[in-house]
């Protein structure tokens, strides 16, 4: 059986450098992830106006039902077509990619240990932690660079879901974590930890 693994933790908060680290660690091919960011509903036949109003960091923005679904079956040894999805047009990409099992499947995102249908199915669970002001500067550079954004319309955007989405669900799953990451990827000892784990599973895989 494949070694299933938890990244979860705020917006901003180093879950993809952890992300990073994990599949140095592992080495190419042995990894399947899948990022909680493709499983967001899709809202593509919605006005683009109702689409960027949505509330993107609460759990009903995820197709939870379909992301458990292909879990399930990536440890069963089966490939799924895996959604992509726009940021910049708020809706799932029209092409999926075909993801393959490996012995090291990843679950990430915000709410990566907010279900308990994937928390069952996870042998070990993280949660990367990092100072509020770090993550919404992270967050404002990523979305200026990769998502199209305005300052003003991040801003807007923290302060109306983010920020609240974070406190209401996203911090209390930390108390499901096996592992608590703080500073993110910049946590050395915390990730030599995290290497040693994934290490020990990997050789009885």
């Amino acid at each position: 059986m494949p070694f299933v693994l938890g990244v979860a933790g705020g917006s901003g908060s180093g879950k993809t450098t952890v992300v990073e680290r994990i599949r140095a660690i592992v080495g190419p091919g042995h990894l399947a992830l899948l990022p909680m960011d493709n499983y967001y509903r899709d809202l593509g036949d919605l006005p683009f106006e109702e689409r960027v109003k949505t509330n993107y960091d609460h759990p009903d923005a995820f197709d939870l039902d379909l992301l458990v679904e292909h879990l399930e079956a990536l440890i069963e040894g089966q490939p799924v077509a895996m959604p992509l999805y726009s940021f910049v047009e708020h809706a799932r990409r029209p092409e999926t990619e075909t993801l393959r099992p490996a012995p090291v499947i990843v679950v990430e995102g915000i709410l990566a240990l907010y279900d308990p249908r994937l928390r069952e199915r996870m042998d070990l669970k993280v949660y990367v932690d990092a100072d509020p002001d770090v993550r919404f500067i992270r967050r404002l550079l990523r979305d200026l660079r990769e998502r199209g954004r305005t300052t003003e319309s991040v801003i807007e955007q923290y302060l109306a879901s983010v920020r609240p989405m974070h406190l209401a669900f996203v911090e209390p799953t930390k108390r499901y974590a096996d592992l608590i990451v703080p500073v993110g990827g910049q946590n050395t000892p915390a990730l030599e930890v995290l290497a040693s784990r994934l290490s020990h599973a990997l050789e009885t895989v």
